[in-house]
């Protein structure tokens, strides 16, 4: 009796009780997750934009920085060596004796919707890809400054330095479906000689270098060009800004400020969902091959707009 009274006795809990307290655990902890999930996709999206935007920032204030130097040449004073002089290099202008606008000194040249950094650019032209075709006319313009400076202990003292910003296309190596563009940097100096066309643009100084990978992922890439009053220099007739071989050159030195765009994207999907309206996600620098191909993504986009005054332009 007395052990029949021992094992009534006994608490502990049902095969009930435990199959409800698991069903209200798995409840809570899937409480939990999607808790957590929801915060860290938040965490995340917020970073990926902070991340976007700040290298997109940071990329435009070089280019500031660039745009500033444009046409900045040394006068009359005196420089690191105590020399009292002017820069005397030979400024090249225009398409006379042969000359080309390659071999332009002019301060800010800018050609619009130009992919690599020469227009024979065999990276570019000598593609296949459906998806790369014509893109000269879609995305990305290109922009060259030049500048003057002083190098001491160099056997040509004065430099001129020419900065080239312009876009390549460029893949995800693991998904070839991702494409996008890069911005790329080249930065030359004139080395002055005797013979004609009295010197040439160099990347081989010790501070040049050509086809430098600067950001990618770039949507597109836009430079306007205006005068002091505000007017916009693109020429109708020429449909180009101010170059020295055509018309349009009279106003390459009215050029009083600079408006530049860059768009970026983020590099993995950053929306969770799209709409199903594809006219609601236009992607700039794309054009046409979004509705071709019923172009619809989840990645982010930021453009940086920045304007600059071109305080040396006009000095020469």
């Amino acid at each position: 009796m007395t052990h029949k009274k021992n094992i009534k006795n006994i608490k502990g809990l049902t095969l009930i009780e435990l199959l409800i307290a698991v069903a209200v655990t798995a409840l809570m902890m899937g409480a939990m997750f999607a808790s957590y999930t929801a915060v860290n996709n938040s965490y995340n999206q917020v970073t990926d934009r902070a991340k976007v935007s700040r290298s997109s920032r940071d990329i435009v204030g070089m280019m500031v920085r660039d745009i500033r130097l444009a046409g900045f040449k040394y006068y009359f004073g005196k420089n690191e060596e105590g020399i009292e002089k002017f820069e005397d290099l030979i400024h090249l202008s225009g398409n006379e004796d042969g000359r080309t606008i390659d071999d332009s000194h002019d301060p800010i040249i800018v050609f619009k919707d130009t992919l690599g950094y020469a227009p024979g650019d065999t990276s570019i032209s000598a593609t296949t890809d459906s998806k790369w075709a014509n893109l000269k006319n879609k995305c990305c313009d290109q922009i060259r400054i030049v500048y003057g400076d002083f190098v001491k202990g160099d056997n040509q003292k004065y430099k001129k330095y020419r900065v080239t910003y312009y876009a390549r296309p460029m893949k995800n190596e693991k998904n070839e479906d991702d494409k996008f563009y890069g911005v790329y940097k080249a930065k030359e100096s004139w080395l002055q000689s005797d013979a004609f066309p009295a010197g040439s643009w160099s990347s081989t100084c010790s501070e040049c270098y050509t086809n430098q990978l600067v950001r990618s992922h770039l949507v597109d890439m836009e430079f306007l060009l205006f005068d002091e009053h505000g007017t916009h220099l693109f020429n109708s007739g020429t449909s180009t800004y101010p170059q020295p071989n055509n018309a349009s050159s009279v106003d390459l030195y009215r050029i009083a400020q600079v408006d530049l765009r860059l768009t970026f994207r983020s590099k993995k999907d950053f929306y969770r969902t799209v709409g199903t309206d594809q006219k609601q996600r236009l992607v700039l620098g794309l054009g046409d091959q979004r509705e071709a191909e019923n172009f619809n993504d989840k990645y982010l986009r930021d453009s940086v707009v920045v304007s600059v005054s071109t305080r040396n332009i006009g000095l020469q």
